[in-house]
């Protein structure tokens, strides 16, 4: 299974608006009438019960939704992009990477949930919506915009009702077998298990998922052996199995240090319900150490089983005693909201200006993706910014700078003279 990965997006791009005036016989003064161009498509990742891995997006790694298409005459619209639909498995947690930083967006925990990851760009407009009054034929049009163009971590975080811990080759593979339908591999060596495996118990007429969730060793909190794969997927269960070996020197030693890596890594890890199974009674030299285990185990509670996974001995009763504490504390859980993240962009968006040498730099969002959008060498362009940058108050913050006309201004990765 393959559960971290990190993919490129890119939505579509806007298509372009054009300039065109409507041409008929004995209508000598048709107008313009250029349509405009055509959002570009929106990439939406979505929650999919039919998808158990990520393994089909790293094989791709990077997506590109299509353009919007190019506005034409008789104020025809250009054609709106698809938007790509990326299909997840359920508990995908998504992180925009920025500057080598993972920022939350979106835990993906219900079927069918989506969010979108990367907007597709307006379209641009047409002449037509150039016309004023004033104004009655002009000859400008707009570039479409840009689509987003993200990258994005995919961490997967199994979601089962309870899952199986305990240090390497204590018997998590086949107790998971012997509880269940699943096939996990099994041999006598440490870390046999290199990823999560997800087995249905069924106790009665009811059941529940099971995770059998890697081994780990001192240090896993920090990522040491198969440290963050394994807590990362600890954490969506809310009952742990703690299984451990009936053949160590000190089988509470190994239970307390699994229980130092789950606090150490999260708090909450700590104080999951867990129900302590010590396995492989079915070795004389353990079964003949039950009563001293007993003993030294008496202070748990629920009290310990002594199973055997080899030969099922136990099984069953440890299972129904898990269901039990699985349904305790469902009932007293309150429902999880779905979590996304949404950051809003402030309706008045500063206006700064900032020198860089002989060069007026000039921060305003809005500015650069007007002027991005726009055809520099159209003197009615210019004619057109030149207005559009007194109302937005980019001509009055230039002044206050000191600018005056012949100066050089950057606005993003555009620059130019200023009029």
């Amino acid at each position: 299974m393959l559960d971290r990965v990190e993919i490129h997006l890119k939505a579509g791009d806007g298509g372009d608006g054009v300039v065109s005036f409507r041409r008929e016989k004995f209508v000598p003064f048709g107008g313009p009438d250029g349509g405009d161009g055509g959002k570009g498509g929106s990439v939406f990742l979505v929650a999919d019960v039919g998808v158990t891995t990520l393994s089909w997006v790293r094989r791709r790694r990077h997506f590109r939704a299509k353009g919007g298409g190019n506005g034409s005459g008789k104020r025809m619209h250009g054609k709106n992009g698809a938007d790509m639909l990326i299909r997840v498995p359920l508990g995908t947690v998504v992180s925009l990477k920025q500057a080598g930083e993972k920022v939350f967006l979106a835990d993906l925990v219900e079927e069918g949930q989506r969010v979108m990851v990367a907007r597709g760009g307006r379209g641009g407009f047409g002449n037509a919506h150039f016309a004023t009054a004033i104004n009655q034929a002009p000859r400008i049009a707009q570039k479409g915009e840009k689509g987003e163009e993200i990258t994005l971590v995919l961490d997967l975080k199994l979601i089962a009702d309870v899952g199986i811990i305990g240090y390497p080759n204590v018997g998590k593979s086949t107790l998971l077998a012997a509880a269940s339908a699943a096939t996990p591999q099994i041999a006598d060596y440490p870390f046999t298990t290199r990823q999560p495996m997800l087995g249905v118990v069924e106790v009665g007429n009811r059941s529940f998922v099971v995770a059998e969730i890697p081994g780990l060793i001192e240090g896993a909190h920090r990522g040491l052996g198969l440290g963050h794969d394994f807590l990362r997927h600890a954490e969506r269960t809310r009952v742990l199995i703690h299984l451990v070996d009936g053949s160590s020197n000190s089988p509470l030693d190994d239970m307390k240090k699994v229980n130092q890596e789950l606090a150490l890594y999260s708090p909450l890890l700590s104080q999951k319900a867990q129900v302590v199974a010590v396995n492989k009674i079915d070795l004389p030299e353990v079964e003949a150490r039950i009563p001293e285990l007993e003993r030294e185990l008496d202070f748990i509670e629920p009290p310990p089983f002594f199973i055997s996974a080899a030969t099922g001995r136990g099984v069953p009763q440890l299972m129904a005693r898990a269901l039990e504490m699985l349904t305790l504390v469902r009932a007293e859980a309150p429902k999880e909201p779905v979590t996304a993240v949404f950051r809003p962009q402030p309706r008045d968006e500063p206006i700064s200006v900032s020198k860089d040498g002989d060069v007026y730099v000039v921060s305003a969002p809005r500015a650069e993706r007007l002027i991005a959008r726009m055809d520099l060498e159209n003197p009615e362009a210019r004619s057109y910014l030149r207005r559009q940058f007194g109302r937005m108050g980019v001509s009055a913050a230039l002044k206050r700078a000191g600018a005056k006309a012949g100066d050089r201004v950057r606005f993003g990765q555009i620059e130019l003279e200023w009029e």
